[in-house]
């Protein structure tokens, strides 16, 4: 069975921390797991900032193989939806916008960003094995993130701007892609999907519109 996209982007986007496995160092041929906070970019691959001086920034650094494991926030581990990535993870000279977008999902990292030694890392999924539920599993495949439909950056923040004034009270916008919005409210990150995929600016405006006015 090959699981939904949107329904593995729709886990990814509301998820605020994984578990990340890299390579390690110390003991060479195990796997180093760490937990980390995250934030998927335009093209929903997982982003992190990460200290030089961490355990699983050295690893990356000498190999960049790595896998991310995502979960639900189901009370049954087994019965609920997880997603595990695989990939290659690199250093990346995050852009403006992308910082921004960053900071939009997770606020307390701008106390790290004004340090030299933190820098942003982005994994590109090779292959993803998604679990449902019990007995409900499959895999996406590279090709799927090269052939998802992306909004821009720039768009997403215009957006942004534009739908300040639809906000409900205690909510606040995070991001908005071609699949979903994500927000938080009353501190709680929450995703909407949209009911299909969009692919200009003006339908995901409009779409948004409609869902922050439900709220």
């Amino acid at each position: 069975m090959k699981p939904e996209f949107d329904s593995v982007l729709h886990l990814l986007h509301g998820a605020a921390s994984g578990t990340l496995a890299t390579h390690s160092l110390q003991l060479p041929g195990y796997p180093f797991a760490s937990a980390l906070p995250f934030v998927p970019d335009e093209a929903h691959r997982p982003v992190f900032l990460v200290s030089g001086l961490a355990e699983h920034t050295k690893n990356l650094l000498a190999d960049r193989r790595a896998s991310f494991l995502v979960t639900g926030n189901g009370e049954s581990l087994l019965a609920g939806p997880r997603i595990t990535l695989l990939g290659d993870a690199l250093r990346t000279d995050a852009s403006p916008e992308l910082q921004a977008r960053y900071l939009r999902y997770q606020p307390d990292a701008e106390q790290y960003l004004s340090l030299g030694d933190f820098a942003f890392f982005v994994l590109q999924p090779k292959r993803v094995r998604a679990i449902a539920g019990f007995a409900q599993m499959g895999w996406l495949e590279e090709a799927d993130w090269h052939d998802a439909t992306v909004l821009t950056l720039a768009d997403e923040a215009g957006l942004i701007q534009d739908l300040l004034g639809d906000l409900p009270p205690r909510v606040r916008l995070l991001g908005l892609d071609c699949y979903g919005i994500d927000f938080e409210r009353q501190g709680k990150r929450e995703r909407q999907r949209f009911p299909n995929m969009l692919d200009s600016v003006e339908q995901i405006r409009l779409s948004a519109r409609r869902l922050l006015g439900a709220l």
